[in-house]
């Protein structure tokens, strides 16, 4: 599971527990700036292919969890309940996508549109 928040114009994503061994990373900073949108999406988890990984876990129905390339992309996975997940898609940045499970997906999409609406006002 990841934790989001924002933090100093930046998009602040901590993995937790055993994850960082299993995705080989614990934190992830984007600029608020590179964000090009989130949604909560369940069914792109559902999936038992998520690309080549590179490196990382995945245990289809388990975890997929780790850098993982696939159709041309470089995406970064953190999920083990495909329902509590959610997609940031980014630009400008060594991944294309963070694909990651969360507490509470709504409050999480809301919490990233709201600051990368801020930002975009400023």
């Amino acid at each position: 599971m990841v934790e989001v928040s924002v933090n100093d114009g930046k998009l602040m994503l901590h993995v937790c527990g055993a994850d960082k061994l299993w995705a080989l990373k614990s934190t992830l900073e984007v600029p608020l700036a590179h964000v090009a949108g989130v949604r909560a999406d369940a069914e792109i988890a559902r999936g038992w292919f998520h690309g080549l990984r590179m490196p990382g876990t995945n245990l289809p129905g388990v975890i997929t969890a780790g850098t993982f390339y696939q159709d041309g992309k470089r995406v970064f996975w953190d999920v083990h309940h495909p329902e509590k997940t959610i997609v940031i898609e980014l630009h400008d940045e060594q991944y294309n996508e963070l694909i990651v499970e969360v507490e509470d997906p709504l409050l999480a999409v809301s919490l990233v549109q709201s600051a990368i609406g801020n930002k975009r006002s400023s």
